[in-house]
């Protein structure tokens, strides 16, 4: 099993050697290595898998609580939005960083910062993301870079990578693109998409255009 060098210096932060086992035992070796999509979460499994000669893992949380330590340093993010106070068993998992190439986005992990005034998201890391987690609309504007920037601003103590960072944003941008309520969007399946400039013609402009159609025949 290879470990790039965006996963090994993801493994090296602070992680528990429990999640650390999890992740590259319990689940890279399922996982697609064209989707980097992982088999669903088998608890059962998992916990026989992490028990070894000491029986310490008796519940689904005691995995959850590792699994939430695999997302936080950006290791591995869910294919679908799921309560995280939830069971996460029978989830599938994506693990970005198992695509990333030597030469691709691995610096994108070498520094750890809190969030500044005026951080921007890597543009070529959005667009990568956006695809793999099946977002349409992946350009963001001004006001929700500055929504994300002044959340952040409130939580200096945390501190993500370059990559991280983006990951977040392209998370955050997902969560409004499957919001509600919104009336500058136009919705395309399950997702809202910001409204471009044009004309648009509603149902009953059609319809008088082809009674009318109909008359001048």
């Amino acid at each position: 099993m290879n470990i790039n060098e965006a996963e090994q210096q993801a493994l090296l932060q602070a992680l528990s050697n429990d999640a650390r086992t999890l992740y590259l035992l319990g689940i890279k070796p399922s996982v697609d290595k064209t989707t980097a999509i992982s088999e669903p979460l088998n608890y059962k499994n998992l916990l026989k898998l992490l028990n070894g000669k000491e029986h310490k893992f008796t519940l689904g949380r005691q995995i959850n609580s590792l699994i939430k330590e695999l997302l936080h340093v950006g290791l591995v993010s869910f294919e679908q939005d799921v309560e995280l106070n939830h069971s996460f068993n029978g989830k599938t998992l994506v693990l970005p960083l198992t695509l990333t190439k030597a030469d691709d986005y691995s610096r994108l992990h070498l520094e750890w910062q809190s969030m500044q005034l005026n951080w921007q998201p890597d543009k070529r890391l959005i667009q990568d993301l956006a695809k793999l987690m099946g977002i349409i609309d992946y350009q963001h504007t001004d006001l929700e870079l500055g929504d994300f920037i002044a959340y952040w601003l409130g939580r200096p103590e945390s501190h993500f990578t370059q990559f991280q960072w983006t990951q977040k944003f392209v998370f955050n941008l997902k969560h409004k693109r499957l919001a509600h309520g919104t009336s500058t969007v136009h919705k395309v399946g399950q997702q809202l998409v910001q409204a471009k400039a044009g004309i648009v013609a509603d149902e009953n402009a059609k319809k008088l255009v082809e009674k009318y159609s109909k008359k001048n025949v």
